[in-house]
């Protein structure tokens, strides 16, 4: 067994000089549930207390989300705090090869100008449609998995790339994400932690989680309750704003009561839509040519003295033209 890289000692002389599990974390560069697990295991030890900074003295929502993620396990859920920044959260692109759409030129061009300290791809980047668990519809065409993951590397390499900040991708799982491993942990088990078995393995830039937590009251995760009303629907039952995609819906529900979490009471359900064009060879045969709720964008969120602003959405005007509106203007990219 290797030995821990400090010993208990100059541990407890750490934490006491710091008093803070995040600050202990980043001196380490350990993470902070090794920490937190360290310093309850000391504790019971040597019988003694290991106190943390006074909350008072500390920004409360930093503190929070530092709690609520020990609270899970490794890369089920991650986190951030913010002050002042912005996020652009796109879900659902579904990326096919060679199938460039103008929701996602916006998505370079939104960017390149608005520079995000944080990108969140909400799920469902990866299709998955060879290895899904319902049959082949007729005689459909559809890409091999191998292809489908140049493609998924190419278009997220193109964010990468336009991206000012190079270690902020956020990669909150879908359920199409999850057909990659589901399909292969079950027919062929024995591969387990072999390398390329996992979906991680071929986006190593890109975290991976369930959800995203952000000042402690803002959830980003691919699903959650669906329906034209999802987004209200979610914010609602959850207390908090909330992003989810999933649905292919583009919106954002206000909602207003007496919280004092939030500045006037409002906090907001936002959907996130689909980076995908709706009428894409990806779902022509699944929808059947029905009438569908859904619509091509992406949001913009803006946080100003740790409380999200008003969510903005990016959508699509015209496929065929390269056109989406935003704050009341057409433009073309």
């Amino acid at each position: 067994m290797p030995s821990p890289i400090c010993t208990d000692d100059d541990f407890i002389k750490l934490w006491e000089s710091l008093r803070s599990g995040a600050e202990v974390s980043k001196a380490l560069g350990i993470d902070i549930r090794h920490v937190l697990r360290r310093r309850r295991r000391l504790e019971k030890k040597y019988n003694i207390v290991l106190h943390t900074k006074n909350i008072k003295n500390l920004d409360l929502n930093k503190y929070l989300n530092e709690k609520r993620l020990q609270e899970t396990r490794h890369n089920v859920r991650r986190g951030t705090t913010m002050d002042s920044g912005r996020i652009i959260v796109f879900s659902d692109a579904h990326f096919y090869p060679d199938d460039e759409t103008t929701a996602y030129r916006a998505l370079l061009e939104s960017i390149k100008e608005f520079k995000p300290e944080i990108i969140v791809c909400n799920g469902d980047a990866f299709d998955g449609t060879t290895n899904s668990r319902h049959a082949r519809i007729n005689w459909s065409d559809a890409p091999s998995v191998v292809d489908e993951l140049k493609a998924v590397q190419h278009y997220l390499g193109g964010i990468e790339t336009a991206s000012k900040f190079k270690s902020n991708f956020i990669w909150t799982l879908g359920n199409h994400d999850a057909r990659f491993e589901t399909f292969l942990s079950t027919q062929v088990p024995q591969y387990q932690n072999v390398k390329g078995f996992s979906l991680n393995d071929h986006f190593p830039t890109w975290k991976s989680c369930w959800s995203y937590f952000v000042n402690n009251d803002t959830q980003i995760k691919h699903k959650w309750k669906g329906g034209k009303y999802g987004g209200a629907n979610n914010t609602l039952h959850s207390g908090i704003n909330i992003i989810t995609g999933h649905t292919h819906v583009l919106s954002v529900d206000s909602l207003t009561d007496h919280s004092p979490n939030f500045k006037n009471g409002t906090r907001y359900g936002v959907q996130t839509g689909t980076l995908a064009y709706p009428k894409g060879n990806q779902f022509i045969d699944y929808c059947e040519d029905n009438p569908i709720n859904w619509r091509s964008g992406f949001v913009l969120l803006t946080w100003h003295k740790g409380q999200l602003l008003m969510p903005e959405m990016i959508q699509v005007w015209d496929e065929d033209e390269g056109l989406v509106q935003f704050r009341g203007k057409v433009y073309g990219v």
